[in-house]
């Protein structure tokens, strides 16, 4: 809108002196330490100056930025322009330990003649992770009584036996040996899960193991394992079993600058220390895009311990543009566990402007 373009030209016309302006957007890597890494959240920092460093919700909209770098079932990479770290860590941290998943919490063996102790297989079984539709589920409660609005039944059983060639059958339990129980637990009595009706209509796709190959135990001849797995709803806050990522990071879009032209010998050299980063186009040095050799930063930053180039060359990165990795378990595809992680981001901000 004309009032918005009005107010981002307005906010870019107040600049701060340059070496402030870099300080204010940049955290310099230094050889042994970095500086300027805080950021400017005052609104009244820079007014000596005559520049308001208020925060504008139009001129954040209008510089606001999210580019799709890398997307597949289990990894999504991303460009966030425009943000306080606070904002890209509260996203993080969110997508650890706060978009709910389903995982097995409860075990009950009725069998178990192998060489791995019941509490272990039960560790195991506890960190497999499950095709299942968080949404399909309601929370359970410490008091609430199992049923099929909030749990999930496998069974597991299996026995190692002789083949008539005298291979081994069953010696390797895998995750894909569990099977789903639409109808709820076999031994209600025992277990206090009992269901009323069946769950073949609340999903999609029948539950099931992600990988289907996670080993879970070997067995020999004569040896079985039978039990059943009580999945239900949980968060990463609780157990990390819960956490949907394997893992979700950023990290800060990195630049090399030159801050005076490096020609002759000294561009030579350069170019040499560090190839395809640095090159010598008509005797002068020439920096490459540093995202794209980010393998090169070290050895810049170990430059950096020499004044003569210490003198010309920065890396720096920059403050407000979050290069963001999440790296999914198969649970949920990474493109809607980052929807997830900003439906939870908004429901905290309206709690709290409802308390204000």
């Amino acid at each position: 809108t004309p009032d918005m373009t009005t107010k981002k030209k307005d906010k870019d016309r107040k600049k701060l002196p340059e070496p402030l302006e870099a300080q204010r957007h940049y955290v310099d890597c230094g050889p042994v330490r970095n500086a300027h890494t805080n950021t400017a959240t005052s609104a009244s920092q820079y007014l000596p100056l005559g520049v308001d460093n208020a925060w504008d919700f139009d001129a954040w909209t209008a510089d606001f930025e999210i580019q799709i770098q890398q997307m597949s079932p289990d990894r999504l990479v991303f460009d966030m322009i425009g943000v306080d770290p606070s904002i890209a860590n509260a996203l993080r941290r969110i997508l650890i330990s706060e978009v709910p998943t389903v995982a097995i919490e409860h075990v009950f063996v009725i069998n178990n003649t192998s060489v791995i102790q019941d509490e272990v297989l039960s560790h195991r079984l506890g960190l497999v992770p499950l095709a299942i539709d968080p949404t399909r589920l309601q929370w359970k409660g410490d008091e609430d009584s199992a049923n099929e609005s909030n749990t999930v039944v496998f069974k597991l059983s299996i026995a190692c036996r002789l083949g008539l060639d005298g291979d081994m059958i069953n010696d390797k339990v895998y995750s894909r040996d569990l099977e789903w129980l639409p109808g709820g637990s076999e031994l209600p009595d025992e277990t206090n899960c009992r269901f009323s009706s069946s769950q073949v209509e609340m999903f999609d796709e029948a539950p099931r193991d992600v990988e289907q190959d996670i080993l879970l135990a070997k067995l020999r001849p004569g040896q079985c394992i039978e039990l059943e797995a009580h999945a239900i709803l949980g968060a990463g806050q609780e157990h990390a079993k819960w956490s949907p990522v394997a893992t979700a990071w950023y990290r800060l879009q990195p630049e090399v600058v030159l801050l005076q032209p490096v020609t002759g010998d000294d561009a030579q050299q350069l170019a040499k220390y560090v190839p395809e980063l640095f090159s010598v186009q008509d005797g002068q040095l020439v920096v490459g895009e540093a995202r794209q050799h980010e393998h090169k930063l070290e050895q810049v930053r170990r430059l950096l311990e020499h004044d003569k180039w210490r003198e010309c060359i920065q890396l720096r990165k920059r403050k407000d543009h979050f290069i963001f990795t999440i790296e999914g378990t198969g649970c949920i595809a990474p493109d809607e566990l980052f929807r997830r992680a900003l439906t939870i981001l908004a429901q905290k901000c309206e709690k709290l402007a409802g308390n204000l």
